[in-house]
């Protein structure tokens, strides 16, 4: 006979257990994406972001998943010279991106608009010549929204400052334009908790890497 008691505890059981699955994918995702993020072996990338859309294929429904495993194409795809191969990644990373917007109940995030500002960075970069004034205009567009919709999140001033970073002096970037960005990201990414995955943090250590570049000198500056 089941008592009331036992109904209980099996509820109590079942949402236990229910949790703990919630919650399982954190760890895995947290580790593959820390050691994607220090890795600067184009390989390594690959088979690491291989790694993340196992993850977000194992745990389909969780939007973190697919925001990191859709980053990491991404930055595989800045890697690739050839147009249409560049195009066929960056179309799977957008995949992901707007299957995390679906996720969070179609609604879009700051998050999830400085995603789709770095697809098309990354659009533009495999031929800026013939692509600089599409995608240039929507990375553009796209900074400032995310940036009015937060304008605490580092990562618009760091895809700002990256940007400037490598734009001809004679069209107002260079080192000393972008400096002034990658100091404003850092000071926020100071900020910001990095032990929680599903709360995104990304972008901190190539901040720190291109900002010491840029205080470097210019070679034309010699």
């Amino acid at each position: 006979m089941i008592t009331m008691k036992k109904v209980m505890m099996m509820a109590a059981l079942s949402v236990s257990v229910l949790s703990t699955q919630a919650q399982d994918f954190k760890a895995p995702l947290k580790a593959t994406w820390d050691a994607f993020d220090t890795t600067k072996s184009p390989e390594g990338k690959v088979a690491l972001s291989n790694k993340l859309a196992l993850i977000a294929k194992k745990w389909p429904d969780e939007w973190a998943t697919h925001f990191y495993a859709g980053l990491s194409k991404v930055y595989v795809a800045y890697d690739v010279k050839d147009e249409a191969k560049c195009d066929a990644i960056l179309d799977e990373a957008e995949k992901e991106r707007d299957e995390v917007v679906t996720l969070l109940g179609k609604k879009e995030t700051d998050e999830t608009v400085v995603f789709s500002a770095l697809i098309a960075n990354a659009r533009m970069a495999v031929n800026p010549m013939q692509r600089w004034q599409k995608y240039g205009k929507i990375f553009g567009d796209k900074l400032r929204e995310a940036g009015e919709m937060n304008p605490n999140n580092p990562r618009v001033y760091y895809l700002k400052a990256v940007s400037t970073r490598f734009t001809p002096k004679a069209f107002g970037g260079g080192k000393k334009a972008a400096l002034p960005y990658f100091e404003k990201a850092e000071g926020l990414y100071a900020k910001e908790n990095s032990t929680d995955i599903t709360k995104p943090y990304w972008g901190k250590n190539w901040n720190t890497f291109f900002m010491a570049d840029a205080k470097t000198e210019d070679k034309d500056d010699k």
